[in-house]
């Protein structure tokens, strides 16, 4: 067994860039090896800065020999009065065997020729060689470039390439126009700390040689440097480091021997919102902040930088690091008092030049429409007069701070600036907590508003987006999703379950489309757009369901409905109904209930299909003719409906499905006995009265059923 290295030395990777090719290369290298039949003992991928490697141990020689069986012509049509015909001759050519190695075999359409081929397995060393070329520029990436004059396109120039077979090279090159780079076994060390080349002498001691030369090429060990010095420095000056998750993973991809650093700014500048002070730290210069050991939302004068320089010099790049954040907090004091000095109010006519969307017109021309959004949402939860009146201040003012300095210095501040110029401008707390809510969540990992004023603004806003970008034709395609729609209807979905919001969401999207049709001129298109609105937030919330929710899909499938119109409109008009059914059902699987009465609603929805009862048609004695019920099994199946209707009926009015399960458990022996008991009946029957009659009784419990699921869409476990 061998161990092979790989490694792609290149100028500084993008972070971004460098993480996801790692993550690529273990999808992909583990894949390309199997498909090889090249079974591996392990693979290891590294990765800094400057660059990409992969270590693979316990490689075999060579591939394992490969028996293959291959058919051939018919033996008809090889031989012909026992000797071999051209088809014959030409098949054991291809296959480079000889006639006599042709077996006869009979199969389904006849007797055919059949060859047993034995192929020797290639050089391990071999196919990596054809191998190596793809792992590296089948990787993608964003803003890939060329270098030198050749055609060759990567995130960054390579410049060497290490490939160890053991402690033998594997000849593979890269050639790149006349720049040509060959493998070899000279890396290269940390560009400040050993700016000289590292020999190896054998593809295992890698991880130990770069140490050895200050470069710590596994990134997850980087990370636990990283995370362990940032923590000790934040004790050292009393207080506790912040450590946002993304920050973190960013760094581990500029430094290759990391150096927690720590700086100091003037105390003046705590005078700031904490978050004006962090964003510049976290966002824009890639420090992590230090927080107050007791008070977590008061900071304390210092940040940490993880320098990749020689930590000798650390005190000389604190100075530096304190030039910067000095210079930018400066800017940002001054940006917030200016803004102060005007009320959040006065901002809202600046809104008119700034662009939506180019097709939408101004943010001042959005706000209208949030208001009025909101006003619908307030009016379906039947608000007081004093929360409406605090969404309508709310929404008015949701978008002022956009125009001010602060925010167009620091975009990632909108919505917190505002809530903080909402505040100087004597607002109510709650217009000002609304202002900073709606933006909220930010990403998958956000928190959702809390408040109600901040729920509602929130779902306006996003309804806008959605419905407008819809309106134009803009809808996410793949992966594309350049207005964020999709986080859009989730986080409204989210809202609502979150919140328990009683919104008829089918009635908004078509009040809300319809608004924009008149606004827009859109008419002809509004069924369409309202149709491809409704089965939008379907695919959200069926997503949401079994990701978020860990609701098996077929659960999911049932309370949805598969192209069902009745379940799509009782689903958009009660969202909290859909989660509460779709997490019973979860439980009744899990509890054994599910099982107990799946046999019987789902053969009777099977059967039901052959008949034409409505699917809103629940009470018996609408349908059903007592006359021409013969037999014991059919009359009490009849009368175990009627007992069942005020449960279904209860269900549906309080969303306790618990009855109506308690209902379904009770009738199930009555049911098995009309299909299957002494008693049994044929559905089917000649006289179409008797027919019709069964198929109604079988239809009613399917109907029954359907308050809480599709039980067709369900698969049995």
């Amino acid at each position: 067994m061998a161990t092979f290295l790989l490694e792609v030395g290149t100028e500084e990777l993008p972070a971004s860039f460098a993480k996801s090719a790692l993550e690529q290369w273990r999808s992909r290298i583990p894949a390309d090896l199997t498909a090889y039949v090249l079974n591996s003992e392990k693979i290891e991928v590294f990765g800094t800065p400057r660059r990409l490697a992969v270590l693979i141990h316990g490689l075999p020689e060579q591939q394992p020999q490969q028996e293959e069986e291959i058919k051939g012509p018919s033996a008809q049509a090889a031989f012909k009065e026992g000797k071999p015909t051209p088809a014959a001759l030409g098949f054991a050519k291809k296959q480079g065997v000889e006639i006599s190695a042709f077996e006869l075999r009979a199969t389904e359409k006849g007797e055919f020729v059949f060859v047993n081929k034995v192929t020797e397995g290639r050089k391990t060393p071999e196919v990596l060689a054809e191998l190596i070329p793809q792992w590296i520029f089948e990787l993608e990436g964003k803003r890939f470039m060329r270098w030198a004059n050749g055609d060759l396109r990567f995130s960054r120039p390579v410049r060497w390439l290490v490939s160890l077979w053991d402690d033998q090279v594997l000849p593979v090159s890269i050639e790149n126009d006349a720049t040509v780079v060959k493998g070899d076994r000279r890396s290269w060390g940390h560009r400040v700390l050993h700016p000289e080349p590292v020999t190896l002498s054998k593809a295992a001691d890698y991880p130990k040689a770069l140490a050895s030369a200050f470069v710590q090429v596994d990134p997850a060990l980087r990370e636990k440097s990283i995370l362990e010095q940032v923590k000790a420095v934040g004790e050292s000056v009393g207080g506790k480091s912040e450590i946002p998750g993304d920050l973190l993973s960013e760094v581990v991809f500029l430094v290759e021997w990391p150096t927690a650093v720590v700086g100091t700014f003037d105390e003046s500048f705590l005078e700031l919102p904490a978050e004006v002070v962090t964003t510049e730290m976290v966002s824009h210069q890639r420090y992590f902040p230090i927080r107050h050991a007791q008070k977590s939302d008061a900071l304390l004068p210092y940040f940490i930088t993880i320098s990749n320089g020689d930590p000798a010099k650390s005190e000389v790049i604190a100075s530096g690091n304190e030039r910067v954040i000095r210079a930018r907090l400066s800017d940002g004091q001054f940006f917030f008092k200016a803004d102060r000095a005007i009320p959040l109010a006065d901002y809202l006519p600046q809104l008119e030049t700034v662009t939506f969307q180019a097709d939408l017109g101004s943010v001042r021309a959005k706000v209208d429409r949030i208001q009025n959004n909101a006003q619908q949402i307030s009016q379906q939860l039947n608000l007081d007069a004093s929360t409406t009146a605090t969404i309508d201040r709310a929404t008015q003012l949701c978008k002022a701070d956009l125009v001010t300095q602060m925010v167009g210095e620091f975009p990632e501040l909108q919505g917190v600036m505002g809530e903080q110029y909402a505040l100087a401008s004597k607002e109510l707390k709650a217009v000002a907590t609304a202002i900073s809510e709606h933006y909220l969540p930010r990403g998958a990992e956000d928190g959702l508003p809390k408040t109600l004023a901040g729920q509602v603004v929130a779902i306006a806003d996003r309804l806008d987006t959605l419905v407008c970008i819809f309106g134009l034709g803009l809808l996410p395609t793949g992966s594309s999703d350049p207005f964020a729609l999709r986080r859009s209807a989730n986080a409204i979905v989210n809202i609502i379950w979150s919140a328990r919001l009683a919104l008829n969401l089918r009635q908004l999207l078509l009040s809300v489309t319809e608004a924009f049709a008149r606004t827009f001129q859109k008419s002809e298109g509004l069924e369409t757009l309202q149709s491809q609105l409704q089965d939008f937030f379907l695919q959200r919330i069926r997503t949401l369901l079994q990701e978020e929710q860990s609701v098996d899909y077929d659960l999911v499938n049932a309370v949805l409905g598969e192209a069902d119109p009745d379940y799509t409109q009782r689903t958009l008009e009660d969202l909290l109904d859909v989660r509460e059914r779709a997490l019973f059902l979860q439980r009744l699987r899990s509890n054994g209930v599910l099982a107990n009465i799946y046999e019987t609603v789902n053969r009777a929805t099977r059967l039901a299909k052959q008949g034409d009862l409505e699917v809103y048609i629940l009470d018996p004695s609408l349908v059903v003719h007592p006359e021409h019920l013969q037999q014991a099994s059919e009359k009490a199946f009849y009368n175990e409906l009627l007992e069942l209707l005020p449960l279904t009926q209860e269900s549906l009015n309080e969303g306790d499905y618990g009855v109506l399960v308690a209902g379904l458990e009770a009738i199930a022996p009555t049911v098995s006995t009309f299909f299957d008991g002494e008693d049994s009946v044929m559905v089917m029957a000649d006289d179409p009265n008797l027919r019709q009659n069964r198929l109604n009784l079988l239809g009613l419990l399917r109907n029954h059923a359907r308050a809480l699921a599709d039980f067709g869409a369900i698969v049995k476990t």
